[in-house]
C-alpha cells in the first residue's frame, strides 16, 4: 500500500477535517489530485484502495473524513450541504490543490454536486459514484415520513466481532481495504464494543439537509464536467429515488455529462476499488476532465 500522510485541517470556526494525503512520486505536472469524498455514515478509508489505484495511475489523491464523521471534528449545528460542500472547498484551497478532480460517494456525490454548483472553478471535474440525485423529497411526503424510513440502526454498544462478521458474511467479495474501511465507520472500545463516529442525532441532522437539498435545482448551474458512475441495484437508493430515471434526469440537466455504469454494490468503491479509479482516471487520459 502507498504511504499516506494524515493532516487536521481547519476548514471553519472550530471545525477540522482529517485528510489523508496519498502522493504520487511518478506524477506529471499536468496530472491533477483527487479529492475524495465518503456517503452519509461512512468514512474516508473507504476510499483506500481507489486512492492506492489512483497513485499507480500518476494521480495524487487526498481522501477525507468529512464533518461529524470519522476522526474528523463532530461540531454540533449545522450539516447541510452548502455548509459541508464549504468545508471541502476550504480544504482544497488549505492543500493548495490546485482545480482538483472531486469525487463523492452516496451523500458524498450531492456534495460535489453542491460543490461544482457553489464554487464554480475550484473543480476542473465532478465523480458521482452512486450518488449526487438523491433527492428523498420527491420519495417521501414529509421529512417525519422521511427519517422513519432512513433512520439508522441503532448500533452503539454492538461488539467488534459480531459487526465485523456481518460485515464480512455481507460482502465476501470485498478486498480487505473495503472491510477495514467499513469497519472504521465505528470508534473501538477497551470492552471490544464500537460506536459509530457519527453519533445518530448527528445522522438525523445530515440527513434532514439531504431532505432539504435538491440537486435537480442546481445542476444547470455546475459548468465542471460529471462524470456519473451508478452501481447496481441496492434497496435504500431505489426506495429514495429510482436510480435509472434519477441518472437520465442527471444526465440531461448537467451542461456536460456522461454515464459509466459499474456493476456491483451501492459502496462499489469498496468493493471494487480498481474499476472505479481506472474510470476516473480515464476521464482525464481521455480529456474528459482537461
Amino acid at each position: 500500500m502507498v504511504r499516506m500522510d494524515t493532516r487536521r485541517v481547519p476548514v471553519a470556526d472550530g471545525v477540522e477535517l482529517a485528510a489523508d494525503v496519498w502522493p504520487a512520486p511518478d506524477a506529471s505536472a499536468h496530472a491533477p489530485a483527487f479529492v475524495l469524498m465518503h456517503g452519509l455514515a461512512s468514512n474516508a478509508r473507504l476510499w483506500d484502495g481507489v486512492a492506492a489505484r489512483l497513485v499507480e495511475r500518476g494521480h495524487p489523491a487526498v481522501t477525507v473524513d468529512l464533518r461529524g464523521h470519522g476522526r474528523s471534528s463532530k461540531p454540533d449545528g449545522r450539516y447541510d450541504l452548502p455548509t459541508v460542500a464549504d468545508d471541502v472547498a476550504a480544504l482544497i484551497v488549505a492543500l493548495g490543490l490546485e482545480r482538483p478532480v472531486v469525487a463523492g460517494q452516496s451523500w458524498g456525490g450531492n456534495v460535489a454536486i453542491e460543490l461544482g454548483a457553489r464554487h464554480p472553478g475550484v473543480a476542473r471535474g465532478i465523480v458521482c459514484v452512486d450518488g449526487g440525485w438523491f433527492e428523498p423529497s420527491r420519495t417521501f411526503p414529509s421529512w417525519e415520513a422521511c427519517r422513519e424510513a432512513l433512520a439508522p440502526p441503532r448500533l452503539a454498544g454492538r461488539r467488534l466481532a459480531e459487526v465485523e462478521g456481518y460485515v464480512r458474511a455481507a460482502h465476501p467479495n470485498w478486498p480487505e481495504t473495503g472491510i477495514a474501511g467499513t469497519l472504521a465507520n465505528f470508534e473501538r472500545f477497551p470492552d471490544g464494543t464500537i460506536a459509530p463516529w457519527l453519533t445518530y442525532e448527528r445522522h438525523l441532522t445530515v440527513l434532514r439537509g439531504m431532505w432539504e437539498h435538491h440537486p435537480s435545482e442546481r445542476y444547470a448551474l455546475v459548468m465542471a464536467p460529471v462524470l456519473l458512475v451508478p452501481a447496481g441495484a441496492d434497496a435504500v437508493v431505489e426506495r429514495t429515488h429510482s436510480r435509472q430515471a434519477a441518472v437520465a434526469e442527471a444526465l440531461a440537466a448537467l451542461p456536460r455529462a456522461r454515464v459509466h455504469p459499474i456493476a456491483g454494490d451501492h459502496d462499489i468503491h469498496a468493493q471494487h476499488p480498481k474499476a472505479v479509479a481506472d474510470v476516473m482516471a480515464d476521464a482525464v487520459a481521455d480529456g474528459f476532465f482537461a
